[in-house]
């Protein structure tokens, strides 16, 4: 989703600047370019060199650089912006903007830009909570500027409070809720991620290596483009993402209950997660204990079938299912496809190079219901789950024109 755009990063003079070197780096892994303005302050806490060597363009500081001026300048800056972000943004800095001062590169960039800007406050908590400083922060936002809490914890003089610059990671996924296209909106999906587990006895259960990494990311796509997105998820490692309904589930069976429960009013429905096929048809109360024997039998007992269950279902959805194989993709994939009525699945081979549940990369081929292939090359589960949400909605607006026919 941020493939191309053009960010602007504005460095205040903190401790936490240095947090600002890391988020350039992700941005620039997202496929963003990044310009970055420090000032005068920020230098003292980090050099301009390293922001350089990562983003791979001059870091610009000097409001009256003649050189500068005749091809970047603060006009040309605030005029190539997709979005301008202030990571940290210093107590001085928001009242600076809060009262119109523009008295340095990054404060008159500021005032230059049309595009939507992001001040992500880093400070220590009794500053945060000066009623000043909340006066500016509400200005700010007033004028349309976008201000991020700040994160609660230890701070760097030894306070404990809010006041820390939320994490890189979160200040990126802002990014990609700011510049992502709302043309979700009034859409209702669902996705399911994650594994199952089925439990054998109070230790020890059946699962298998899903990460939910791949769900979670269509589900944070989905709403960042102005969806209402339903998350229904197996046991994960993965923070919730912002705006999104999660319901918790452990077994196959609670997903069935969940899914079933959830779909009837979505309009789009994808089944990422690796639910298990099979459980033991008997849970023991009590923990098994290791006999004599060498081997051990299990009695398995096959579990609901929700997504051929959901490609039953009365009504107008857009239903895609994952096949993750380690062999005969393609003819697996049709098969499924065909047997639970999907409109999409998007197939991966689990012993490709860049593929599988942990990673954070994927190699996938989409078949369609109508028989067309799609290849697309390894990217990040996240730029991938916006290729995939890109494709369900030119697919969706179809099937709904020809079932209007």
């Amino acid at each position: 989703m941020l493939q191309g755009k053009e960010i602007v990063l504005g460095v205040c003079g903190g401790i936490a600047a240095y947090k600002a070197a890391e988020l350039v780096r992700l941005y620039i892994k997202a496929g963003a370019n990044v310009s970055v303005i420090m000032t005068a302050a920020a230098q003292e806490f980090i050099t301009p060199l390293t922001f350089q060597t990562l983003s791979g363009r001059p870091v610009h500081s000097e409001l009256f650089n003649l050189l500068q001026e005749q091809d970047i300048g603060h006009i040309s800056l605030a005029d190539r912006a997709d979005l301008l972000v202030i990571a940290p943004a210093t107590a001085n800095l928001i009242g600076k903007l809060a009262a119109g001062i523009a008295d340095d590169l990054l404060t008159t960039t500021v005032m230059a830009c049309k595009a939507p800007v992001l001040v992500v406050p880093a400070m220590n908590s009794n500053m945060w909570e000066n009623p000043i400083c909340r006066r500016n922060v509400e200005q700010l936002r007033n004028a349309g500027c976008q201000v991020m809490e700040p994160a609660t914890g230890m701070l760097a003089c030894g306070w404990e409070g809010q006041g820390k610059l939320p994490e890189p990671q979160a200040i990126l996924e802002q990014t990609q809720h700011l510049l992502a296209p709302q043309d979700l909106t009034g859409e209702t999906v669902l996705v399911t991620a994650g594994p199952t587990r089925e439990e054998l006895d109070p230790m020890r259960f059946l699962s298998n290596h899903s990460s939910g990494k791949m769900g979670y990311a269509i589900a944070r796509a989905a709403a960042d483009r102005g969806a209402r997105v339903r998350l229904v998820a197996g046991p994960t490692a993965l923070s919730t993402p912002r705006g999104v309904e999660l319901r918790q589930v452990v077994s196959a069976r609670e997903m069935h209950a969940a899914v079933m429960d959830l779909a009837s009013d979505c309009s789009i429905v994808v089944k990422a997660a690796a639910v298990a096929d099979y459980r033991p048809a008997c849970r023991q109360d009590q923990k098994i204990k290791k006999g004599g024997e060498s081997t051990l039998s299990l009695e398995l007992q096959r579990n609901p079938d929700i997504l051929a269950e959901l490609g039953q279902l009365q009504g107008e959805r857009f239903l895609v299912g994952f096949a993750a194989e380690t062999e005969q993709l393609l003819e697996n994939a049709r098969r499924k496809l065909q047997d639970k009525n999907l409109d999409l699945i998007v197939a991966n081979d689990l012993t490709a190079e860049g593929a599988g549940f942990a990673g954070d990369t994927n190699v996938v081929r989409l078949i369609y219901r109508n028989g067309d292939v799609e290849d697309l090359p390894q990217m990040s589960k996240d730029q991938l789950a916006h290729s995939l949400l890109d494709r369900i909605r030119s697919r969706l607006h179809g099937k709904e024109e020809a079932g209007c026919q």
